[in-house]
């Protein structure tokens, strides 16, 4: 059946940390019905090699070409770095936006582009090298500096955003960074925004960070219109689907959507 405007758009993550482009999805089209699913069963991601990320990416894909989905958002970094063409070719004429896309152009696009910037991502991510080749895309003369910050996934999973213990793992992964002027920080996974406090404390006030949920809410606004795919009535909706752990997966949502999370249905993709 051909996606409408009515139907849902399709967001993925290895865990919760895709709900950070949910959340400004809902803020900027509260019309839109979106359907979350969350691997929890095999988060995190960046620790994997990039067949077993392509692998699971595809495996969502079809789960969320079967439910109809009129667009398909990666909220996940890993993926994006990892499979993101993959994931278009499977999804045929159903637009793909990655995160990192979006994040690249907010740290190179005018009116204010940065000349020194950092990425923080998973270990993929970050050897992956598709950050820089995405800021230099856009303007050569971006300096690029990426570190790999691994612990900050399992950190985000267990609700240990803001004690001392991720203060002091924050303070070790950026401890590289303070020496290199940078006027922005990417935060290259979709769980870091949950220390973006943290992070902020430990940088300073010279370094601007860039969590690209809402530039990715811009370009899915901008994409459906495009398309004629944009959803102008009704109030919106949240369907949410994880492989595992659904009663803890339904906390961590509640308390970070600041809403009511009615159901989270477990499922299997593979």
């Amino acid at each position: 059946m051909k996606p409408s405007p009515s139907s849902p758009i399709g967001v993925f993550d290895s865990g919760i940390g895709g709900l950070t482009v949910v959340k400004s999805v809902m803020e900027r089209l509260p019309e839109e019905h979106i359907l979350y699913f969350g691997d929890t069963a095999r988060v995190p991601y960046g620790i994997k090699s990039m067949e077993t990320v392509r692998e699971y990416a595809l495996q969502i894909t079809d789960f969320l070409l079967r439910r109809n989905v009129k667009m398909i958002v990666i909220a996940c970094n890993t993926v994006s770095a990892a499979a993101e063409q993959d994931v278009r070719l499977r999804a045929g004429e159903i637009p793909v936006i990655g995160v990192v896309e979006a994040g690249a152009r907010v740290a190179a696009e005018a009116p204010h582009p940065h000349s020194v910037v950092g990425v923080i991502g998973t270990l993929a991510t970050v050897g992956s090298g598709t950050y820089e080749r995405s800021i230099k895309a856009i303007d050569s003369s971006i300096q690029v500096f990426s570190k790999a910050c691994p612990l900050l996934v399992p950190l985000a999973e267990e609700g240990w955003v803001d004690n001392d213990v991720a203060l002091l793992t924050l303070e070790h992964y950026l401890a590289d960074f303070k020496t290199k002027a940078l006027d922005a920080l990417i935060l290259g996974c979709t769980h870091y925004p949950l220390f973006k406090e943290g992070i902020a404390q430990v940088m300073g006030e010279g370094t601007r960070i860039i969590d690209s949920a809402d530039a990715v809410a811009d370009m899915v606004d901008a994409r459906l219109r495009a398309a004629g795919l944009r959803n102008t009535e009704g109030t919106g909706g949240f369907e949410c689907f994880v492989s595992d752990k659904p009663q803890r997966f339904q906390t961590l949502a509640e308390r970070f959507l600041g809403k009511a999370v009615h159901r989270v249905e477990i499922v299997n993709v593979s």
